[in-house]
């Protein structure tokens, strides 16, 4: 029951001094494991791609801040406050358009805050604490969602589109758009899964086939101009996504492609949903033309298939994320639930309701 491909893409180490990290820019080729003893290799990990996926981003920062708290005490009681607070922004500014990475930062900060007054000692005992309880409220989140995916599935069975890699390998747990067809798979509903390839880093040709074939889920790789003709064979039953930063009224941050497929969906009567934990959204922004959209090296799009397909002389824009406007989204499905226009009282709702997770030691 929900056993996964692999194991948490970003774990500690047995010796509990390092970040264990699944090399995804290796897969599907090779399956090595990185071990990360500072910080700044964290970051580095992070801005290359090592680990991506907004959870698994949150989770790599969240342990990444730990160890930069432990070495700032290391370096002394005087100044540990300006050292900690120069990693945790160091570690915010390496992807900016995922929610969860400050969603996490700003938890461990609070803690190391509260638990000063006791000593700098407390105070990165309280942060990985901390740390581990990210990790393990973006894994609960994560069941949730698949608990809340699941009914929106035909019982006989269903064909799902999904675009980019929202699953066990960006979140460390059972995913957010591949919980429920996880889910679907323990409870013998056949389920068939059409992946778009993601250009330009083929996240979902490298990754979510990676994955989904391991855990035996039929799934077909198809090039991201495939996919309206696939809606229009009507070969799809469903359209579900993740999310990297969701607004205060529903708009939606997601990898780049993800929009276009929204448009497609609607015109093909299809529903179209993003699976999100409430780590995902963003109440400070009211909608999502707030916000920041991370743009990628023109490397990725220039020399992206092993070799130059592009002449120097041209121009190359590589956002790595596009918004898709709320009233694109047939629903939200989240750990409190699958939410429903209009987003903006449903989401209030859920940001302002305590989360249902287990507790942590």
């Amino acid at each position: 029951m929900n056993e996964l491909p692999v194991r948490p893409c970003v774990q500690w180490s047995p010796d509990g001094v390092a970040v264990d990290l699944l090399d995804q820019t290796l897969l599907p080729e090779r399956e090595t494991w990185l071990r990360l003893e500072t910080w700044e290799a964290v970051a580095e990990a992070i801005r290359s791609l090592r680990v991506r996926g907004a959870p698994a981003i949150g989770i790599a920062g969240a342990f990444g801040l730990a160890l930069g708290a432990e070495e700032a005490f290391r370096a002394g009681a005087e100044g540990i406050e300006e050292r900690f607070a120069v990693c945790r922004t160091a570690l915010l500014a390496t992807r900016p358009t995922g929610r969860n990475l400050g969603w996490a930062l700003e938890r461990l900060g609070r803690a190391f805050d509260e638990a000063l007054p006791d000593g700098p000692a407390a105070a990165v005992a309280a942060v990985r604490r901390e740390a581990d309880g990210v990790a393990a409220d973006e894994t609960d989140m994560c069941q949730r969602i698949g608990e809340a995916g699941v009914p929106l599935l035909p019982d006989g069975g269903a064909t799902v589109l999904t675009h980019c890699n929202a699953g066990a390998l960006a979140t460390a747990g059972l995913g957010t758009a591949l919980a429920p067809i996880y889910l679907a798979r323990d409870r013998g509903i056949p389920v068939r899964v059409a992946a778009c390839e993601t250009r330009p880093v083929l996240q979902g040709a490298r990754l979510t086939a990676w994955e989904l074939t391991r855990a035996g889920i039929d799934t077909t790789v198809i090039t991201d101009s495939t996919a309206a003709a696939l809606l229009a064979a009507g070969r799809v039953n469903l359209v579900i996504t993740g999310a990297d930063r969701i607004a205060a009224n529903g708009d939606v941050a997601n990898k780049i492609g993800t929009y276009g497929l929204a448009v497609l969906a609607r015109h093909h009567g299809i529903p179209f949903y993003v699976a999100a934990p409430r780590s995902t959204f963003d109440p400070s922004l009211a909608t999502g033309q707030a916000i920041e959209i991370e743009s990628r090296d023109d490397m990725e799009v220039r020399s992206g298939l092993g070799r130059t397909t592009t002449p120097p002389e041209a121009g190359v824009w590589n956002p790595a994320f596009d918004v898709t406007p709320a009233h694109l989204v047939t629903a939200l499905v989240t750990d409190g639930g699958v939410l429903r226009p209009p987003y903006e009282p449903a989401i209030r709702r859920l940001l302002t309701e305590a989360p249902r997770l287990r507790e942590h030691p």
